[in-house]
């Protein structure tokens, strides 16, 4: 088949994997990159690899000069919107990287227009490709640990103060014009924890989400959260917690648990691996293939695939964004409440605090020694 032609808007950062990845599938056949969109054109080293492709920091124009079909885009949350729009416009399909939108109202009027437009649009959750989220359904489906009782995901990371100042909107909650960003823990770098767990619950949707409940925080100075937990109340009437922190004293691999009344699955998602552990059986442990969604878009342009990540499928995890963007400003833990560690600082006791949470599907208000 003929290679569809891409573009991809954000290159730097994170936007370097989707280059690698769009090159990988190149080598495949599957796309041909003809753009690239960056404010400052990559130079001789960063296009080792890409060829000479057409680099614009014109969005639009970029899109009509290479006549392109698909558009990566990986650019700062606070644009996710009105490019996806004017790829819709120019009749490109999207890869969306995720938190899809600042605000439910940006979140909506990106998912209208782009159905309005007949394009697709794939949410860069990477996680939800995971060929376990199937598996473990099944074994819930199946009974395998009994009854489900609730969802609990814990993520223990470590940032230096550098990554706070990456961007000028990194760890902010809107910019100096009042644009929203929300740039926190729990709706950006451990975002998948959140949209992982509530896939577990089969409550990816907006109306599957009946109750919030926020306790933010931040350690670092910031205006967002780098510390914090939630309980999402599912319509099922699942509790599902995510107690996360950027501020770890080691850091661990990111996980969700699903408990049930006989048993528990440990999920680690970016490993796609899986623990069950029931009554009556020892441990098995099993690790999982992924689709990517990249190459998802494709096969749903090409033969009618389904979309693993359409819009709709994040609504329960923008109802959480909102949440966030409305809620008061995140409560400063006390200088005695943590430490500096070279460049970083470092919460006392949240590493047993955020798997606590997880283990007992408890805020941290409600666990001894809270932050």
């Amino acid at each position: 088949m003929t290679p569809i032609p891409l573009v991809l808007a954000g290159a730097r950062g994170h936007g370097r994997w989707h280059l690698d990845n769009i090159l990988r599938l190149q080598r495949a056949g599957l796309v041909r990159l003809v753009g690239v969109c960056e404010l400052r054109p990559l130079d001789a080293a960063e296009r080792d690899g890409v060829g000479d492709v057409a680099q614009s920091a014109d969005f639009a124009a970029l899109l009509e000069a290479t006549d392109a079909r698909i558009a990566v885009i990986c650019t700062p949350i606070d644009t996710h919107t009105p490019l996806a729009l004017t790829a819709a416009r120019h009749g490109a399909h999207i890869l969306l990287e995720k938190p899809p939108a600042p605000s439910w109202a940006e979140f909506r009027r990106m998912a209208d227009g782009v159905r309005r437009a007949g394009t697709a649009c794939q949410i860069g959750f990477q996680s939800l490709g995971s060929h376990a989220l199937p598996a473990i359904a099944e074994l819930v489906a199946d009974g395998a640990i009994g009854s489900l009782r609730g969802i609990g995901a814990a993520g223990a990371w470590v940032r230096d103060e550098a990554y706070f100042r990456r961007a000028p909107w990194a760890g902010k909650r809107r910019l100096d014009d009042g644009t929203d960003v929300v740039d926190g823990v729990l709706t950006n770098p451990l975002a998948h924890a959140v949209a992982t767990a509530l896939a577990l619950d089969g409550s990816p949707h907006a109306e599957d989400v009946t109750g919030i409940e926020l306790d933010l925080a931040r350690a670092n100075d910031i205006e967002a959260d780098d510390t914090s937990c939630v309980r999402i109340t599912t319509a099922r009437g699942t509790p599902v917690t995510v107690a996360v922190t950027l501020c770890a004293e080691r850091p661990g691999e990111p996980y969700v648990i699903v408990h049930g009344s006989h048993g528990r699955i440990t999920f680690w998602y970016k490993q796609d691996r899986v623990l069950v552990q029931r009554a009556g059986h020892g441990p098995v442990e099993t690790l999982h293939g992924r689709t990517d969604l990249l190459e998802n878009l494709i096969a749903h342009l090409r033969g009618g695939d389904d979309l693993l990540v359409p819009p709709h499928r994040t609504g329960a995890f923008m109802r959480l964004v909102e949440a966030v963007r409305t809620a008061p400003d995140p409560r400063p833990l006390p200088e005695g409440s943590w430490y500096a560690d070279g460049n970083r600082r470092v919460v006392k006791g949240i590493d047993g605090l955020v798997h606590a949470s997880a283990d007992t599907l408890s805020l941290f208000a409600e666990l001894e020694s809270s932050p």
